[in-house]
């Protein structure tokens, strides 16, 4: 009796992508959020509200400044105020600041909302424990067999000796290509 190779491989690559299916998404989904930083916010959204008050050359006290809170539904939501100058009032409030310029009366309120999905994953890629990193390690290792036994699994003309060759070739010179633009 003789070792089936091909019958293996194809049981590691189908129970490896089974059972790491998860991870993929996570990995996924976080890794499309990290390279577009630069655009969004992937574990906040950020809400800004212009706010106007009327203009005053004093310094508003807290039962004042509750007061225009409660215009814009963040009353109850306060929780300390300061003056870092003269002219301007900044307002800490549950998930979020108000800055108000007094003698204006232009103001800015801004808050923070948990990004649903993407902040728990985002969590996740960033290898918060230990024991997570192992895991994660894992699961990188998993993904270099899962591509190793990937190529081949097919034969005849759509496998590794054919179409399967130009196309590993090609994934294996982009990036190869990418790197001595970069560095060189």
């Amino acid at each position: 009796m003789t070792f089936n190779w091909r019958k293996w491989n194809k049981a590691i690559h189908r129970d490896f992508g089974y059972f790491f299916l998860g991870m993929t998404i996570i990995y996924g989904l976080s890794g499309i959020a990290l390279n577009h930083m630069q655009d969004w916010n992937p574990n906040y959204v950020i809400i800004n509200k212009e706010i106007r008050i009327d203009p005053t050359n004093k310094k508003l006290d807290k039962a004042q400044i509750k007061a225009i809170l409660d215009n814009y539904d963040e009353a109850g939501n306060y929780k300390n105020h300061y003056y870092p100058n003269d002219n301007i009032l900044k307002v800490f409030i549950e998930d979020g600041t108000v800055i108000i310029n007094i003698k204006t009366g232009e103001g800015l309120l801004e808050k923070t909302k948990r990004r649903p999905l993407f902040r728990e994953v985002n969590y996740l890629h960033y290898n918060p424990i230990k024991y997570w990193t192992w895991y994660s390690d894992i699961f990188s290792g998993a993904l270099i067999l899962l591509g190793i036994t990937g190529i081949l699994i097919p034969r005849g003309a759509k496998g590794i000796k054919k179409r399967g060759a130009w196309l590993t070739i090609i994934g294996i010179v982009i990036p190869i290509i990418y790197l001595f633009a970069y560095f060189y």
